[in-house]
C-alpha cells in the first residue's frame, strides 16, 4: 500500500498528493482500507486540532488526512513538495463516483437531512445513472444511545457498502468515524458540506477564487450568520499560528 509523504501542519500530518493520486489509492486498496477512515481537512479542522490535543489524535489516526483546503496545499509546497496539490472533498466524490460506474463499487450516505439525502440520490442518479447507492440515513442531531448506535452500525454494515460517505459536519465527523473504526466494513471519508453541494442546496466558489484561497468568503455570503464567526475567527488565528508555527516535513519510518 503506498506510503504518502507527510507534512505536519500545527500538529496535523497533512498527506502529500493529488487527486489522481488519490482516488487511485482508494480504488486500488480499496479492500485493504475497510474499517479506515479519510480525514478531508481543511483550516477549520486544522486549527480545531492544534486547540485540541483529542481531535488532533482522531485527525492523525486516519488512514490519511487529505488537504482540501488550498491553503494547506500551499503549506505543503512550503516544506518542498511542489507537486502537492489540494484534493477537494466534493471534487474527490466526483472522481470515486465516476470510477465506481466501471468498478461496480456501492456507496452509503449518512449524514445530513432526509430532503438533502432525496436531493442528493436525484441529482447524483442523473449524473451516475449506473452509481449503486447502497443506502441513505439521517441520523438524530442528538446524541444517540449505544442501541441507536448499534442499529446504525448494523444499517450501515447490512447494505454492504463500499465506501461511507459521513456528512455530519467538522469535528462531529471525524469523531464519529474514529469511533467507529474497525465496526464499518467499508472505507469511511468524512465530506462535510459535500453532500450539500451535490444535493444543490449550496453552490461551489468559481475556480479562481479557489484557487485564491477565497472559497471560505463565498461559503460566507451564502450563510454569514451561521458561518461568520467560524471562518473570520478561525482564519486569521490561522494566518497567526502558521506564522509562528513553520510546517515541516515528517520523516518516513
Amino acid at each position: 500500500m503506498k506510503e504518502f509523504d507527510k507534512c505536519n501542519i500545527l500538529g496535523v500530518h497533512i498527506a502529500v498528493t493529488t487527486m489522481q493520486e488519490m482516488v487511485d489509492f482508494l480504488c486500488d486498496n480499496e479492500e485493504e482500507l475497510r474499517g479506515k477512515y479519510v480525514c478531508v481537512s481543511n483550516v477549520h479542522t486544522t486549527v480545531t486540532a492544534y486547540e485540541d490535543k483529542v481531535y488532533r489524535k482522531v485527525q492523525n489516526n486516519a488512514i490519511v488526512a487529505i488537504p482540501d483546503g488550498k491553503p494547506l496545499e500551499l503549506a505543503c509546497k512550503r516544506c518542498g513538495y511542489k507537486q502537492a496539490r489540494r484534493v477537494a472533498g466534493p471534487d474527490l466524490m466526483l472522481e470515486i463516483f465516476a470510477a465506481s460506474e466501471k468498478k461496480g463499487y456501492s456507496h452509503f450516505f449518512y449524514g445530513s437531512t432526509d430532503e438533502t439525502l432525496e436531493c442528493l440520490k436525484k441529482n447524483l442518479l442523473e449524473k451516475y445513472p449506473k452509481l449503486k447507492i447502497a443506502g441513505m440515513y439521517s441520523p438524530p442531531f442528538t446524541k444517540q444511545s449505544e442501541e441507536d448506535d448499534a442499529e446504525d452500525i448494523a444499517r450501515i454494515n447490512g447494505a454492504k457498502p463500499d465506501f461511507v460517505w459521513v456528512g455530519l459536519g467538522a469535528p462531529k465527523q471525524e469523531i464519529w468515524m474514529y469511533e467507529h473504526r474497525d465496526k464499518i466494513n467499508a472505507v469511511m471519508l468524512g465530506v462535510g458540506a459535500g453532500f450539500d453541494y451535490h444535493a444543490g442546496k449550496i453552490k461551489r466558489a468559481p475556480k479562481w477564487a479557489q484557487e485564491l484561497c477565497l472559497e471560505w468568503l463565498f461559503r460566507l455570503i451564502q450563510d454569514p450568520k451561521r458561518l461568520w464567526k467560524r471562518y473570520v475567527s478561525t482564519n486569521l488565528k490561522y494566518l497567526r499560528l502558521i506564522a509562528a508555527h513553520k510546517p515541516s516535513r515528517i520523516e518516513k519510518k
